[in-house]
C-alpha cells in the first residue's frame, strides 16, 4: 500500500485463510481486498467460505476446480461476495457458460490462457454486454508481456484494477528499455509504436541462454 497499490490479493488455502484475511481486514478496513484460492477448496469447505463472505471482500477467486462451473454456481447463490473465475475461463464459450450458469460475477482474464488478444477482447466485450466484471490478470511477465496486459487493461471494458505490477516488484533488470512504474496506483500506457515498448538488446543478450537459426523454405 505504501508503494501505491490500490488493491491487494491474498492467496488462501485450507488452514491458511480465514484468520489471515481477518487480520488484514482489521488492520485495513477500507482496503480493496480479495482472496485467491487457486482451486484449493471443495464443497465441504462451503461453511468456511461463508465465514469468509463476512469480510467485505471484493471477490473470492477460483475456490473450486478448474472445470467446475456447477459448484461455483451453487456457492455463488449462498454468498454475497462475488466469485471470480480464473482458470475455468479459456475461451469465450467458457465465459458464456459461466454467465448462463451464474457460476461467477467476475472473470480474471489472462491473454495467454485464452489464446491471444482476439479471444481476450471478445470475452471482455461479452462481459461488458451482460454486466459481468472483467479484469486483466497477470503472472510474472517480463516487459513485453506486461505491455500487452496494460494495453488490454486500458480498454473501456475494464473497470477493476488488474494483476499488473511495477517492473521492480519482480525484476531487477527487464528486457525492455523503460521500466513500468507505479504512480498513485496507476501505470502509464506506453505510447510508442506497436505495443509501445523497446527491447533492451544488452539485457536481452545478457539473459539469453541459447540461440538458434530457423530456416524457412
Amino acid at each position: 500500500m505504501a508503494e501505491g497499490y490500490t488493491r491487494v490479493k491474498i492467496k488462501i488455502k485450507p488452514h491458511a485463510d480465514l484468520s489471515f484475511l481477518q487480520k488484514v481486514r482489521e488492520e485495513f478496513p477500507d482496503l480493496l481486498l480479495m482472496a485467491d484460492a487457486n482451486s484449493a477448496y471443495t464443497t465441504e469447505q462451503i461453511p468456511l467460505l461463508k465465514q469468509i463472505d463476512q469480510l467485505n471482500l471484493a471477490m473470492i477467486e477460483q475456490p473450486f476446480s478448474v472445470r467446475d462451473f456447477v459448484n461455483h454456481a451453487r456457492l455463488q447463490k449462498q454468498i454475497h461476495t462475488p466469485i471470480c473465475l480464473d482458470e475455468n475461463i479459456r475461451s469465450l464459450e467458457d465465459a458464456i457458460q459461466a454467465y448462463e450458469l451464474q457460476s461467477a460475477k467476475a472473470i480474471n482474464l489472462k491473454i495467454a490462457r485464452v489464446g491471444g488478444l482476439t479471444e481476450a477482447i471478445l470475452i471482455a466485450q461479452f462481459c461488458e454486454q451482460v454486466g459481468m466484471l472483467v479484469w486483466c490478470g497477470g503472472m510474472l511477465e517480463a516487459g513485453i508481456g506486461r505491455a500487452f496486459n496494460i494495453a488490454l487493461a486500458a480498454r473501456s471494458e475494464f473497470h477493476f484494477p488488474g494483476d499488473i505490477s511495477a517492473t521492480k516488484r519482480y525484476f531487477k533488470h527487464d528486457i525492455i528499455k523503460k521500466d513500468f512504474e507505479l504512480n498513485n496506483g496507476e501505470i502509464e500506457v506506453p505510447q510508442g509504436l506497436g505495443i509501445g515498448v523497446e527491447l533492451d538488446q544488452k539485457n536481452l543478450q545478457r539473459f539469453t541462454i541459447e540461440e538458434r537459426d530457423i530456416v524457412l523454405d
